[in-house]
């Protein structure tokens, strides 16, 4: 690991993201290149980004900037220039040609591109949720899950659930695994954000003898034989059947988006039909 000689500060009005992934990307280029980059997000007054200037000259560091709004970008600059620090405008030059070329004035908003409000937030929490509640991690989270997907391994669980978290939805996955009961407090929870996953047997062959191909294990392990699988089928589709009140979809040679619609298209009939939902 190469040893930190050098600094890079980011400063952001907004979240810092696009300044991030830029320099990011283009010390990609460097080898050995011993940077550290650290991010100032949210940076919206002046007390503030001398605060941020002071440390990138304590540090002798690069300082990379996406400031909006045109007067803390000129007292930026200004501040920059007195304390002979490096620094490089990222969206000031692109807003200035944009301008032109568009015959328009910008708005010079903060977070354009990444809106942070009560939406945002809810996305990360929604994600953050997904990720704790993978694979029936956590059943006694089930009860704060807005959907719950049920359905045997590689079924698109877990890609669907990060699809719809991403979307602001708290979803929790359980899965179906023969001969074990699925937990109690699958069956104590409101029914109604509970979605089945099927898939055909075929389809499940094929998925699961490229996962062992991939993982290097020998093509007849259990996982991957027809007649296993046609067992799991079996009985995952004894459990929808006996929960009959829980729509089943089938995922086979869907895509994420598309089964996430159809999904969704349920749920809204389903809040429709039952405001309490």
């Amino acid at each position: 690991m190469a040893e930190i000689k050098r600094k890079i500060a980011i400063l952001s009005d907004a979240t810092g993201d696009t300044a991030d992934k830029v320099v990011r990307a283009a010390l990609r280029q460097f080898e050995d290149h011993g940077a550290a980059v650290e991010v100032f997000a949210r940076v919206r007054d002046e007390k503030e980004i001398e605060d941020v200037v002071e440390r990138a000259a304590e540090q002798g560091a690069l300082l990379v900037h996406t400031m909006v709004n045109p007067a803390h970008r000129e007292h930026l600059q200004h501040l920059c220039d007195e304390a002979e620090i490096d620094h490089v405008d990222l969206i000031g030059p692109l807003i200035g040609k944009l301008a032109h070329y568009l015959d328009s004035r910008p708005r010079a908003e903060p977070g354009g591109l990444y809106k942070v409000n009560d939406e945002y937030f809810m996305r990360i929490e929604a994600v953050e949720f997904a990720v704790k509640n993978d694979d029936g991690q956590h059943p006694r989270n089930l009860h704060r899950a807005d959907l719950v997907l049920v359905g045997i391994s590689r079924t698109s669980k877990t890609p669907l659930s990060t699809y719809l978290a991403q979307r602001g939805h708290r979803v929790a996955n359980v899965p179906i695994v023969m001969g074990i009961e699925p937990p109690a407090e699958l069956f104590q929870v409101d029914q109604r954000k509970i979605y089945a996953l099927d898939i055909r047997p075929e389809a499940l062959f094929r998925i699961r003898q490229a996962r062992l191909q991939q993982l290097g294990m020998p093509a007849d392990t259990a996982y991957g034989m027809r007649d296993h699988i046609d067992k799991e089928i079996a009985f995952a589709r004894q459990i929808f059947e006996a929960n009959a009140h829980w729509p089943v979809l089938d995922v086979t040679d869907r895509a994420i988006e598309e089964t996430a619609a159809i999904l969704l298209g349920l749920k809204k009939q389903r809040d429709q039909a039952d405001p309490r939902g």
